[in-house]
């Protein structure tokens, strides 16, 4: 399912162009630059959001850093790499695509163009990511007993992925196959990447949806209007513990209480083998700013305390399936040779 009126992401005469996400559904403004320093802003400021797009996005940046025919420095390569790693600690696309492009800057030598190296690379990382998008798509529709009604909870598509996206991207492809009868968004607070971004998506696609508050979920998948829950992952332990955007958790529990499928769609390079359990998942903590004001309009007294995580970790024994471009794997999980 092809959309060309939009598009999160795109790189054309050396520079990269991207959607700020922070003013949809509203407003579709794109910025143009060739600065990482732009890119890693953007990042941090979640105008580029969504973990496999972070990847995507840094290794553009960490190309245009050399843009310019500049040699070969190690001490600058390294400054590059440690502010994108400042942007976002919880999603490990970004730390492993850092760590592909750190893997091509070492094998250049004096002689090289160091740019166009590491913009080949990046390129490489775009493509592989589209192809992971498709088929994970493709193996999401193995999950559908009939035509269903799906919950999923953040923004999981295009604007978060390469091409279709993941948990996304497979309820896209769902509705090619006329197995969707309706797509339950929630708002996702406190940033509501449900109300502004996937139901922007879902509108552009022409799929049927409705949108609830976070807190709505348990009330709707008690009344039997969820047939099946699909979300994303920023970062997956060995043992399928999921970091995922905060609320992910409480919908993992209901959907055990009521005996609800409930499955993650991501790349295979969101699996962290560095890391056994969720209890090692470094989890970003966000200013209390994003809960007690919204487009800069106060909802609540700024002198106040506020809890402000950015993600949960729901436990693998709550997750019916973990579902990436290799396979749809079931508990116990076990991803130490994947």
């Amino acid at each position: 399912m092809k959309n060309n009126s939009f598009y999160a992401i795109k790189f054309e005469q050396d520079s990269l162009s991207f959607i700020d996400q922070t003013k949809l559904p509203f407003e579709e403004n794109y910025i143009k630059t060739d600065s990482f320093e732009i890119i890693a802003d953007a990042i941090e400021k979640l105008k580029i959001r969504g973990a496999p797009l972070i990847g995507i996005a840094a290794a553009y940046a960490v190309a245009l850093a050399f843009k310019g025919n500049l040699k070969k420095s190690d001490e600058y390569f390294q400054q590059v790499i440690e502010r994108l790693q400042s942007t976002r600690p919880t999603a490990v696309n970004l730390f492993h695509t850092l760590n592909i492009m750190r893997d091509k800057f070492n094998s250049l030598s004096e002689d090289d163009d160091v740019y166009k190296e590491l913009l080949n690379k990046a390129i490489e990382i775009e493509k592989a990511e589209i192809f992971y998008s498709e088929k994970i798509a493709k193996l999401g529709l193995n999950i559908f007993q009939k035509k269903s009604n799906v919950l999923t909870h953040c923004n999981t598509g295009s604007l978060a992925a390469a091409d279709y996206g993941t948990a996304l991207g497979i309820i896209k492809k769902a509705f090619e196959h006329n197995l969707i009868n309706i797509v339950y968004v929630d708002e996702t607070r406190p940033l509501f990447q449900g109300l502004r971004l996937t139901a922007f998506e879902l509108e552009k696609y022409q799929i049927p949806f409705e949108v609830l508050t976070d807190s709505m979920a348990s009330s709707l998948i008690s009344h039997n209007k969820v047939d099946l829950v699909i979300v994303g992952a920023d970062r997956i332990a060995l043992n399928g513990d999921t970091a995922n955007k905060i609320g992910t958790l409480s919908l993992a529990i209901i959907c055990s209480y009521f005996n609800i499928p409930f499955y993650v769609a991501a790349p295979s390079s969101t699996i962290d083998k560095n890391i056994i359990s969720g209890s090692e998942i470094i989890i970003e903590h966000r200013g209390a700013k994003e809960i007690y004001s919204f487009q800069d309009k106060l909802i609540g007294k700024e002198s106040w305390n506020y809890y402000n995580p950015a993600f949960d970790v729901t436990p693998s024994h709550l997750i019916t399936g973990i579902i990436t471009e290799k396979n749809i794997y079931r508990f116990p999980y076990n991803f130490i040779n994947e």
